[in-house]
């Protein structure tokens, strides 16, 4: 184990691109270290690796399988208290920008502009003596049924993070997938209880990704919502599977799927408008894709497993650049999202305590 984390420092020193990542519920750890600095993008979802995508789509690299080291041990187990120490909540003026720009986007639903909309904000804190491995290993350690990972190129940047939501898991023409909306912060309560917000912000999402992929799919099977842990939170998860029609291809799944209704809103492109116009910063990477893309190293056949970059961080200089968002719908309450951005925020701030 000593070996594999020897490795990560030496790509640090050199400056070379790797990634290391744990899949939910996973006891393995696998790391890809390429060996050179060339930035490598995805054209057409047929390159194999671990892929990095932006929000936009503009931006979709790749730490390609052929071009590193890939090397794969098993993690210490060991039990994490999740319920967080109680922490110091954000500056005012965040709290009154992000609860103007709810209610900005409260409006234009009841105006009839969309049906939802993905709105967050970024939040940054300054780190005293951070090692990214002691983080990273505490991040699989408190969250294992997420997918934990932490990502680093020259030209890209520092990210890690632990996302609970799959975007699209395929394997030749099977497909699975999720619909992951709805939060509310966990109190230690065996029942969970849903209100219609937030019921009602889940079957946004469920009805948009299954209408979308009945254009690509033979058939597709959906489950009953259910209760979802990640962290101290909770959400309302939906399983999504089915199977291709011939001649379709990875890349337009994803085309189709990215960016869900869970990150952006509802109609897409409308959604997407508002939240480039309104949020006044650049989400880059968050609420990206991230993953892997064709890999068989893992299993015995060609495989694709990529996850939507929530619950994520950016590492710059002696700063983390923390990222939150939260559905809105119809029956949004401005400070209630503040609140729910908050909570959602400790998910990170866990690791550096």
């Amino acid at each position: 184990m000593n070996d594999f984390f020897n490795k990560v420092i030496q790509q640090q020193e050199q400056n070379l691109p790797f990634v290391l990542y744990c899949k939910p519920n996973s006891d393995t750890i696998i790391g890809m270290f390429q060996q050179n600095d060339t930035l490598f993008n995805v054209v057409d979802f047929t390159e194999k690796g671990f892929v990095f995508a932006s929000f936009d789509g503009n931006n979709i690299h790749l730490i390609p399988e052929n071009e590193s080291e890939i090397i794969g041990i098993i993690r210490e187990k060991g039990e994490a208290d999740v319920l967080e120490k109680k922490q110091e909540l954000p500056n005012d003026s965040g709290k009154i920008d992000f609860e103007r720009i709810v209610a900005k986007g409260i409006q234009a639903i009841k105006n009839e502009e969309f049906k939802k909309v993905v709105l967050s904000r970024k939040e940054i804190i300054e780190l005293e003596n951070f090692d990214l491995l002691t983080a990273f290993k505490k991040l699989v350690q408190l969250y294992p049924n997420t997918f934990a990972y932490c990502f680093y190129h020259p030209k890209v940047g520092t990210w890690m993070g632990a996302t609970p939501e799959q975007l699209v898991k395929a394997n030749v023409n099977v497909f699975e997938t999720m619909a992951l909306a709805g939060t509310q912060k966990d109190y230690g309560s065996e029942e969970i209880v849903w209100e219609k917000k937030e019921r009602e912000e889940q079957q946004y999402v469920t009805d948009y990704i299954v209408d979308q992929l009945h254009e690509v799919a033979l058939e597709v099977s959906v489950t009953e919502p259910y209760s979802l842990k990640a962290g101290s939170v909770w959400h309302l998860k939906t399983d999504i599977w089915g199977v291709l029609n011939s001649g379709f291809s990875l890349k337009q799944v994803v085309r189709l799927l990215h960016p869900t209704p869970a990150v952006c809103g509802l109609p897409k492109e409308v959604s997407k408008a508002f939240i480039l116009e309104n949020e006044n910063y650049d989400r880059t990477f968050y609420t990206g894709f991230l993953g892997e893309l064709n890999t068989s190293f893992a299993v015995d056949s060609v495989s694709s497993s990529l996850f939507v970059n929530l619950r994520c961080m950016q590492i710059c200089d002696s700063q983390a650049h923390l990222y939150m968002g939260c559905g809105i719908t119809r029956d949004s309450i401005p400070e209630d999202e503040w609140m729910e951005s908050v909570n959602k925020s400790m998910t990170m701030k866990r690791v550096f305590e």
